[in-house]
């Protein structure tokens, strides 16, 4: 159902959190970013709270400050977006550190920092704590569609493979004396990258006919049909259930 190796993300442990069905961690999660999004910007505290509940769930995970800091530079781009907000946008401005900035554009990008970050946070907590296979299994249990899940499966069991091929290619072009060094070398590349869709097709074409010569109709077996308790399911809703206590309380005094 999945690649039979554990990601990058991944963490291996034997934590409570870890011990979690996937399917009751994702719907976590996604609750959990669906009640920060909905939480008023100027309920500045509430995001606070939001940062400790993660960073408990952290811990009782076991994952690393380090490891979770390190794994947010991947909204990178999105905080050099909502650093431009304050000048770009337009409305009544306001002076920090002798700068003239847009008030509303100091709260949009304080909004799109914090509820970005957190979710981001979140998502980055599931995958240190789920394998990748059995982030499928709990998407199919949560009657994801199944070709959805299917072109997930395929795309991480075969993303390993699409790297070892441009590996070889790039150790065959050095291996004939090519090193890109400008622009007048991008013709090279482009046939390479032409080269490696035609393989990766071919190669595509070939898997599809084994598994329809092993009787494939459309559907893939659920290897393992993973079911949770009751108690595991009130486990995994205490993160959202802390979140919705602590967006209620900010609309309430906001």
């Amino acid at each position: 159902m999945g690649a039979g190796h554990s990601h990058q993300l991944y963490v291996r442990g034997h934590s409570p959190v870890h011990r979690l069905p996937p399917h009751c961690k994702i719907t976590a999660v996604l609750c959990f970013v669906l009640v920060v999004v909905a939480t008023p910007r100027e309920a500045l505290w509430a995001f606070g709270a939001y940062a400790a509940l993660l960073a408990a769930v952290a811990a009782t995970a076991r994952v690393r400050p380090g490891f979770l800091l390190r794994r947010l530079l991947i909204e990178v781009p999105f905080v050099a977006f909502a650093v431009l907000m304050p000048f770009v946008a337009e409305g009544e401005q306001v002076r920090v550190l002798g700068l003239s900035l847009s008030e509303s554009g100091l709260w949009g990008a304080w909004n799109i920092l914090a509820k970005g970050t957190l979710g981001v946070a979140a998502s980055v907590l599931l995958a240190a704590t789920t394998e990748l296979r059995d982030l499928l299994l709990g998407l199919q249990r949560l009657r994801l569609p199944p070709l959805l899940v299917q072109i997930a499966s395929f795309m991480i069991r075969y993303g390993d493979v699409i790297t070892d091929e441009m590996r070889r290619m790039r150790v065959a072009r050095e291996s004939r004396g090519f090193t890109a060094r400008g622009v007048r070398h991008w013709g090279v590349l482009a046939k390479t990258a032409g080269a490696l869709f035609i393989r990766s097709y071919e190669r595509g074409e070939r898997v599809h006919l084994a598994m329809l010569s092993r009787g494939y109709t459309g559907t893939m077996p659920v290897i393992d049909d993973v079911r949770a308790t009751r108690a595991q399911w009130t486990y995994a809703a205490a993160l959202p259930l802390a979140a919705l206590a602590v967006c209620l309380t900010g609309r309430t005094l906001t």
